[in-house]
């Protein structure tokens, strides 16, 4: 028996300003919704890989999501480091750096935090 990753779910306040960010941040694009009176799924895709991110509205909790110590993250890979910086950094999106490591960290809308790691070669 085989398995493979097929997405990675969190929930969000304000479903169209984080698609707004992952589009701008990550250049992630709407690849399906399904919306129902109580809640609205939207996937996202990078277009290379197979795995989406699903982005989970539910209608009923305005209310902000409580991350815990935030301990969690997905990391993106990127070919080039230096234009991500400049763009995370003109976001204002940047909330951590390693530069030991040569990583950092921005959060979305809802404060996830996701890693920006340069492709290695």
């Amino acid at each position: 028996m085989e398995f493979h990753i097929a997405h990675c779910n969190i929930n969000v306040t304000d479903l169209e300003k984080s698609i707004a960010f992952y589009e701008k941040a990550l250049g992630l694009k709407v690849v399906s919704k399904k919306e129902t009176p109580d809640f609205t799924l939207c996937y996202l895709s990078d277009g290379k890989t197979p795995f989406e991110l699903e982005l989970t509205w539910l209608k009923d909790h305005p209310q902000a999501y409580d991350l815990g110590e935030n301990e969690s993250h997905i990391a993106f890979v990127t070919e080039d480091f230096d234009a991500a910086y400049a763009l995370h950094q003109e976001m204002g999106c940047i909330c951590f750096e390693n530069k030991d490591m040569g990583i950092y960290f921005i959060h979305d809308p809802d404060d996830y935090w996701l890693e920006i790691v340069p492709q290695h070669k």
